[in-house]
């Protein structure tokens, strides 16, 4: 399980691929497609890049001073809906290969600390508390959420790769945050997930999955009545908030599994807005057909 069985060093070394893969798609841009409009309203490529180095600095302030930390949670709370747009536009500023250069110093050093958290330990977070291994899972979850929106941004397709199983299992142990932090009652029942991985030579099972040799990434008692399927790309973009659940494959069973799609939220912080369908499931609830 990831964030549990899972070794801290292995997805620290996950989080640093992941990290390279979007360096090496901004680090050759010239400065004008810095500003280039991504999928999220007001930020730009440079905004992406910004609020991830805003968070893994806090995150790296979470991991060396809990203390300091609360104190940047406190200030958070006092402006819920500002402090995460005031952070990127803040690194937004910044000449692209200043920003660049330190993004990659700020992670760097994340990685390390992460690595030499000692097992047992948990981290302060603006969600709930977590180990050092969940901390580099989230941190690769935003990393590749953000990064979905700087490939969108510059007309770039990302071949999706295994290390999703972080995201899928993040995703799946934020269902109940998804409810409390819209103030819902998460619902009693278990549920069932069961996403079909990237088609890649080494796509195999993710953490926590009881895959049947490979084929699926599985988490949740077989026999609950509320069931998730579909891609695990689609999934994984689901919870992070970068697509509709109408322009996904996903398919809910049971009354408590549907309205999760609605509200899922692997990120902290306020509820997010999501996005606007755009798809065909989208048109046929309007009588119109699109391509």
């Amino acid at each position: 399980m990831t964030g549990a069985g899972t070794d801290a060093g292995a997805v620290v070394g996950e989080l640093r691929a992941e990290g390279d893969d979007l360096d090496r798609l901004v680090a050759p841009l010239p400065p004008g497609d810095w500003r280039s409009p991504t999928p999220a309203p007001g930020w730009t490529v440079a905004h992406q890049i910004a609020h991830l180095l805003w968070t893994d600095r806090c995150a790296l302030l979470a991991v060396r001073d809990a203390d300091a930390f609360r104190r940047e949670t406190e200030k958070a709370l006092a402006a819920p809906h500002a402090f995460v747009d005031d952070g990127a536009a803040e690194g937004a500023a910044l000449p692209p290969a200043e920003l660049l250069d330190r993004w990659r110093r700020e992670r760097a050093e994340l990685g390390r600390a992460l690595g030499q958290l000692p097992r047992g330990v948990r981290v302060p977070w603006f969600g709930p508390p977590m180990s050092g291994t969940a901390m580099a899972t989230a941190r690769l979850m935003e990393t590749w959420a953000h990064g979905e929106d700087v490939a969108e941004a510059l007309g770039v397709r990302r071949a999706p790769t295994v290390r999703l199983r972080h995201v899928a299992w993040i995703g799946v142990r934020t269902r109940d945050f998804a409810y409390v932090v819209r103030g819902l009652e998460p619902p009693d029942a278990p549920f069932r997930v069961e996403l079909d991985p990237p088609s890649a030579p080494d796509a195999s099972d993710g953490p926590d999955a009881s895959d049947g040799g490979g084929a699926v990434w599985a988490y949740g008692p077989e026999d609950a009545a509320q069931r998730v399927t579909g891609p695990a790309v689609d999934f994984c973009r689901l919870v992070t908030q970068r697509v509709h659940r109408d322009d996904t494959a996903l398919t809910a069973t049971g009354a408590d599994a549907d309205r999760w799609l609605d509200l899922a939220q692997a990120f902290a912080g306020p509820p997010g807005p999501g996005r606007a369908p755009h798809g065909r499931k989208a048109a046929a609830r309007t009588g119109e057909e699109r391509p």
